[in-house]
């Protein structure tokens, strides 16, 4: 269950206990599940029950209580427990592994993965000399702010704020993509290197990985549809778990590159998940005679998740998703 599911299903639970007389309420519109916080448990939590107990004319808790049996019911909750002043802290069923949970929400948010609220109502100031690695990096750094809720702002005035170490020269004739990739994937205080190494298209080149492994993620996708079949997450035993934790680790690597104006920090982490993933994904589909099975339906599930973080982390860098390259 994605946590968009989960939401509606939290939604679900407030109306049954509207509908039987125990809450008089108006039920809210959505509902947010976030991962439990300090003293939480489980594996979301929601404040619901705090956001009704004042037009409820109740405290947190009982509306905790009334709540906890209706939500404790529903398909796919193993189990519900209030802590704190009235949070609701869900422990999903063991029915759905971690795995397919989290291929689950990279499906159901889409480019969306990722983005949150860590910059919510922030304006970031971004003051850069007139120099192209900084443009570019400001540029780039305004984008990552937004998936957090946040707005950017460049100027060119004093005193500069974003002064990463200028390009030894003109990065324009290795092409858009690999000049972006060149000024953007060293971190502020390296100096980039221009130079046609980020063209090669061979595994020594970062970009290449990146851009491959993508590019892979869609053609597996289009056999997968020759063979008449779909992706469906589910238990994906023999995923590589360096792959599902980078996946894991990509909204907690965006927030850090919006909270640092560190777009590096995204590009070598885009690095992480290829790296994980090529060696993986000659495995998503039949082989053979091999008949198209539930293991590979939510083998490609996870080959669509990879294939989501890395076009998101990519566009979010000014940089082109090849579908074949």
């Amino acid at each position: 269950m994605t946590p968009v599911e989960l939401s509606r299903t939290v939604l679900r639970a407030v109306r049954r206990a509207v509908d039987e007389g125990e809450l008089s309420v108006t039920v809210p519109e959505r509902v947010v599940v976030t991962p439990p916080g300090p003293g939480g448990c489980g594996d979301y939590a929601t404040n619901i029950a705090l956001q009704l107990a004042r037009p409820a004319g109740q405290p947190p808790l009982r509306v905790a209580e009334i709540l906890l049996p209706h939500l404790a019911s529903c398909a796919g909750v193993g189990d519900v427990v209030v802590t704190g002043p009235g949070f609701l802290n869900i422990s999903l069923s063991s029915a759905a592994s971690p795995t397919a949970r989290l291929v689950g929400e990279i499906r159901a948010l889409g480019p969306g993965y990722g983005h949150g609220d860590a910059l919510a109502g922030q304006v970031v100031a971004l003051r850069v000399p007139y120099d192209v690695r900084a443009e570019v990096v400001a540029d780039a750094v305004v984008r990552i702010v937004a998936t957090q809720g946040g707005r950017g702002e460049v100027d060119h005035g004093e005193p500069v704020n974003l002064r990463p170490v200028p390009a030894p020269e003109d990065p324009a004739p290795l092409g858009p993509d690999a000049a972006q990739w060149a000024l953007l994937h060293p971190a502020a205080h390296d100096r980039p290197r221009i130079t046609a190494d980020h063209l090669v298209q061979r595994e020594s080149n970062p970009l290449f990985r990146v851009r491959y492994a993508y590019a892979r993620t869609r053609a597996v996708e289009r056999g997968a549809g020759r063979l008449g079949f779909g992706a469906v997450p589910g238990d994906v035993a023999d995923a590589p778990s360096a792959l599902v934790a980078a996946l894991a680790d990509y909204p907690r690597i965006l927030t850090a590159a919006a909270t640092h104006r560190a777009p590096d920090r995204l590009a070598r982490h885009l690095v992480t998940v290829a790296d994980a993933a090529l060696p993986y994904l000659p495995t998503v589909l039949p082989r053979g005679d091999e008949k198209p099975s539930v293991a590979h339906r939510a083998r490609l599930a996870l080959a669509e998740a990879t294939g989501t973080v890395l076009a998101g982390g990519l566009s979010l860098l000014g940089i082109d998703a090849p579908d074949h390259l």
